[in-house]
């Protein structure tokens, strides 16, 4: 018999409680435990990048990690990004720069935009495209995704109005 194991983190700004046994790879928590399915299983190798998470201010592809290294950790999904009801600025951008296709990747590109636009506010077009050279999409030329971060980049340093 498994020992199972209760692991306490925060997930998107909430707090979680799940049993799982030590074996239990994020992903497959995220995905079956908590039905958080916007980081997707691709390659289940670390090469494709589908399923990245930022994982206590880290870009982690959660299909490497264990769910038990979480403990009284933060994670944040791409589920976690829209802010009462509004699109964060890089799913936005990902929509107007027509930066996916098929979008299987564009959570875990998201994910992963976001963890760069936090470290460098203002990328290069070159830093954009090191940054995100870990992420794989098959449909596009990346061109539209090297865009969807510069947009985001662009309206996250815009000074804010209103209240």
């Amino acid at each position: 018999m498994v020992n199972k194991q209760t692991v306490s983190f925060t997930l998107n700004g909430a707090d979680v409680d799940v049993v799982v046994e030590p074996r239990e790879l994020l992903i497959h928590t995220l995905r079956e435990r908590l039905q958080h399915t916007g980081p997707h299983i691709g390659c289940e190798t670390s090469h494709c990048g589908a399923c990245t998470v930022d994982l206590n201010g880290m870009s982690v592809k959660s299909c490497t990690v264990l769910t038990v290294q979480c403990q009284d950790a933060k994670v944040l999904t791409v589920e976690g990004f829209e802010q009462g009801g509004a699109l964060h600025a890089l799913q936005e951008g990902f929509t107007q720069e027509h930066g996916l296709q098929c979008g299987f990747c564009t959570p875990g590109m998201i994910t992963r935009a976001y963890r760069l636009l936090q470290e460098n506010p203002s990328p290069s077009e070159e830093e954009i495209r090191y940054w995100m050279a870990g992420n794989l999409c098959r449909c596009t030329g990346y061109q539209n995704i090297v865009k969807a971060v510069q947009y985001a980049a662009n309206k996250m340093s815009l000074p804010r109005t209103g209240t």
